[in-house]
C-alpha cells in the first residue's frame, strides 16, 4: 500500500520555478531523502507532501502525516509533558513514547519555553514519533541535533519503518536511513 505518492509535482515561488516533474512513491517501510542546494524547493517539497502547499502542477496523494519542521508548535507556556500531551491526544498517540523515544522524559515537567536549542529539535521529534500517524515528513531533522539526539532519531525512524511507516526527509546532512531514495532536486 502506497503511503505517499506525488506524480510529476512542480513547485513555483515567487514567480520563479522551483522543481518539475518530482515523482516518488513510498510503500510501507520506504524511505525517501530530499537533495539539493539552498532554495531549490527542498523545504517546499515537505510542505506539498504535507499538504500544507499546493503544487503548482502535479498529483499528491498520501496517508495521514506528521511534519517536523523548523516550527516547534508546542505551546511554550506548557510543560514539555502537557505540550506533547495536547497533541498525542489529538492524534491517538502517545505522549510517552515520544519522550522516551527522544530521551526527554526527564524534562517532562519543564516548561517548552525553557528547553535549549537541542531539547527544542528533540521534542519536536517526539511529537512526530508520538503523533502515530503511518507518514513521517521531516525538515531537516538532524539541525541541532547532538551525536545522542542524532541516533535517538535513527533508532525512531528504523522503528517507524519496521512497523510499516514511511518516511520522506530533507537534508543536507547525513541521515541513518539505510536504503533510503534519492529525490535529488535542481
Amino acid at each position: 500500500m502506497s503511503l505517499l505518492a506525488l506524480k510529476d509535482v512542480a513547485c513555483v515561488r515567487g514567480g520563479r520555478l522551483l522543481f518539475e516533474g518530482v515523482s516518488l512513491e513510498l510503500e510501507a517501510g520506504g524511505t525517501a531523502i530530499v537533495t539539493g542546494r539552498n532554495g531549490i524547493g527542498k523545504s517546499s517539497l515537505i510542505r506539498i507532501a504535507a499538504g500544507l502547499l499546493r503544487p503548482s502542477a502535479g498529483d499528491v496523494r498520501g496517508e495521514r502525516s506528521a511534519l517536523a519542521d523548523e516550527g516547534l508548535a508546542l505551546d511554550e507556556k506548557l510543560t514539555l509533558g502537557r505540550a506533547l500531551g495536547f497533541w498525542a491526544k489529538l492524534d491517538g498517540g502517545d505522549a510517552g513514547a515520544g519522550m522516551e523515544a527522544m530521551g526527554l522524559a526527564p524534562l517532562a515537567e519543564v516548561p517548552v519555553r525553557m528547553l535549549s536549542t537541542g531539547q527544542r529539535k528533540r521534542a519536536a521529534l517526539a511529537r512526530v514519533v508520538a503523533s502515530g500517524a503511518p507518514l513521517w515528513l521531516l525538515d531537516e531533522p538532524a539541525n541541532g541535533l547532538d551525536a545522542e539526539g542524532l541516533e535517538r532519531l535513527g533508532t525512531a525512524m528504523a522503528r517507524h519503518r519496521v512497523e510499516g511507516g514511511a518516511i520522506l526527509a530533507a537534508s543536507h546532512q547525513d541521515l541513518p536511513l539505510a536504503g533510503a531514495q534519492e529525490v535529488k532536486l535542481g
